[in-house]
This record gives C-alpha cells, sequence and structure tokens, in this order.
C-alpha cells in the first residue's frame, strides 16, 4: 500500500504568541545569516495572523507588509521592528 503524505504546514501550528515566537527562535539560531529565513518565518507567522489587521498597524512607509515579507523585498532592522511589534513581540539579545 503507497504511503500518503500531507503538505505540513507550519501556519496551522503558530496558535500563540509563545509558538510563534518559539518558531522565530528557532529560525533564528538555523539562519545562515542571509535574512532569507527570518523573513520567511515573519511571513508564516503574519499568515498566522490577521493579516490585514497586521498591514494596518505596519507603519515602514509605503511598503506593505506583503510587499516587505516578499522574497524580492529588502527587510531591513527597522522593517523587522515594526513587524515584530505589530506582531506584538519584542527582539532582544541574550548572552
Amino acid at each position: 500500500m503507497p504511503e500518503k503524505y500531507t503538505r505540513w504546514d507550519v501556519t496551522e501550528y503558530l496558535r500563540t504568541i509563545e509558538d510563534a515566537c518559539g518558531y522565530l527562535e528557532a529560525c533564528l539560531e538555523e539562519s545562515p545569516g542571509d535574512g532569507n529565513l527570518l523573513r520567511a518565518a515573519l511571513g508564516k507567522i503574519a499568515q498566522a495572523k490577521d493579516m490585514g489587521r497586521l498591514d494596518l498597524e505596519f507603519k515602514a512607509g509605503d511598503e506593505g507588509l506583503l510587499q516587505a515579507l516578499a522574497e524580492s523585498g529588502n527587510l531591513s532592522y527597522a522593517t523587522v521592528l515594526e513587524i515584530t511589534r505589530a506582531l506584538g513581540m519584542k527582539l532582544h539579545i541574550t548572552a
């Protein structure tokens, strides 16, 4: 009997802010440093939330949330801060 596979979607598991923070932290730990994994993780977290509401709270100029999180987007530090604030998160650094 052939095995059946289903597509795994992380957005189904990002139910709480703690889930989202844990996912983002894991992605940052695994990131090769080019920003792509961070952008993808923020996109999935935003997708799991109400994207329309978040887009209203996103204030980085004329750039919309989807545009900022697109693969071709330029995700600056200011944009990351704005997105994480809109998601109800805070960034911090630990040793």
